[in-house]
């Protein structure tokens, strides 16, 4: 397939960028969750349900086709990095919430006793416990993130699965093709769990 490694390099770019997004707006998210006023909070849980409740199929058809008539027009290739970052960051931040949940209250207390500023004790004490336990979840979501990414296809992202259906209706050819790209989604789903136990060790270490 002459154009495989396009399709992989843009699955790959989509991913890694849909990630980054995914953990730092679901972080966002969840600290936003914590403000103890509704003026903040019920905005936030309203906008994160609606996200996390409708398709992603839906949303990039929003962002895409919907969103230039209000004025913003995107690429294909970054309306669909954002559409799915922004889509799986709402299911990360539930997970974030789960760890600092997590944290013991005497780890705040100990913070309180230092009297260290908030942001110290958030920095410092807080969120490092909490990512530490929640690396193995925030890893399943960049999996689950890995095979959404055909669907990107309905808004003309033409990433791996994109490629080779090209490529078959071109030559007649599926079998190749498809067993191919079932293979590369093994493979990289194997090479990035393997990555996040890595992580994972290294922040228990």
């Amino acid at each position: 397939m002459p154009h495989f490694w396009d399709g992989l390099l843009v699955t790959l770019q989509v991913l890694a960028i849909g990630s980054v997004i995914s953990f730092v707006l679901g972080l966002v998210w969840a600290l936003l969750m914590r403000v103890p006023s509704r003026w903040v909070t019920w905005p936030v849980g309203t906008v994160t349900e609606f996200v996390r409740n409708t398709p992603l199929l839906v949303q990039l058809f929003f962002l895409f086709y919907v969103m230039p008539e209000w004025g913003l027009t995107l690429s294909a290739l970054t309306t669909g990095v954002i559409g799915i970052g922004l889509h799986y960051s709402t299911y990360t931040m539930q997970v974030y919430r789960a760890g600092i949940e997590a944290v013991p209250v005497g780890q705040w207390e100990a913070a309180t006793a230092l009297n260290l500023p908030m942001r110290r004790t958030w920095t410092a004490v807080i969120l490092p416990q909490a990512v530490r336990r929640v690396v193995p979840a925030l890893g399943n979501y960049v999996i689950a993130m890995l095979k959404d990414t055909p669907i990107l296809m309905a808004i003309t992202v033409l990433e791996m699965l994109g490629e080779a259906q090209l490529f078959a209706r071109e030559t007649f050819q599926f079998t190749e093709p498809l067993t191919v790209i079932g293979v590369a989604f093994i493979v990289i789903s194997y090479l990035a769990s393997l990555a996040l136990r890595a992580l994972e060790r290294r922040l228990v270490h």
